[in-house]
């Protein structure tokens, strides 16, 4: 699994991710399991892998351009 994802966008996804998963806790309503979508974002940050990069092409990796 080649990385894709600049440092900038990890540090991102991984703060976006965590806020959208703290949701999960903070939110009261019978749709509050919705907020587990914030592992997608966590999961590529912190592999620094993303999927739909890799289906449009796109790198932010400094390193393999």
């Amino acid at each position: 699994m080649l990385v894709n994802t600049g440092v900038v966008d990890r540090i991102i996804r991984i703060v976006l991710g965590l806020v959208i998963l703290s949701l999960l806790f903070v939110v009261k309503s019978e749709l509050h399991w919705f907020f587990l979508i914030g592992l997608l974002p966590l999961l590529t940050g912190i592999t620094g892998h993303c999927p739909v990069y890799t289906l449009i092409e796109v790198n932010t990796c400094a390193a393999r351009k």
